[in-house]
């Protein structure tokens, strides 16, 4: 708990925001091997275009979040109908599928484009993976914020 006291102070963020940022950072985590794992299936085994195989990545990783951030992160915003905040958190995640992919497309070009020039390993020579870890941290605050002061608005923001 002083890590997050000392974490609150430094950023302003009042302490039970700053423990809810963080709770909805390890669900992030958790998403983002899901999503990740999943597209790398889906184009390395499942031969998808890596577009096509993020839309699908993104919505197994957007379920997995619905629900850790639902019962965990904000345990006390279940007084919100369940119908109605999955359609806020799915509306949100659209947006930030949107976000995600428009950034993919745009990186993943100048990222192969630079490993073609480096002669990075086999492994990293894909663009599309450096280009989905810098999309998924710029969507990361997307969500958050967006899911905190809209989705999960029933919460307190006061620390009790």
């Amino acid at each position: 708990m002083m890590f997050i006291a000392e974490l609150s102070e430094r950023t302003g963020l009042d302490s039970k925001e700053m423990e809810r940022f963080l709770k909805f950072a390890v669900v992030g985590t958790i998403g983002f091997i899901v999503d990740f794992g999943t597209l790398t299936f889906l184009v390395e085994v499942g031969g998808l275009e890596p577009v096509f195989a993020n839309v699908f990545s993104f919505s197994a990783a957007v379920m997995s979040n619905f629900m850790f951030n639902r019962y965990w992160t904000y345990p006390d915003s279940r007084s919100k109908n369940i119908m109605k905040q999955l359609g806020q958190f799915a509306l949100v995640n659209i947006l930030g599928l949107t976000i995600n992919t428009m950034l993919l497309l745009a990186l993943s070009h100048p990222f192969d484009i630079l490993f073609e020039w480096t002669e990075i390993p086999v492994l990293l020579d894909r663009g599309y993976i450096p280009a989905k870890m810098g999309a998924t941290v710029i969507v990361l605050f997307w969500n958050f914020f967006v899911n905190r002061y809209w989705t999960y608005n029933d919460v307190d923001s006061v620390t009790s």
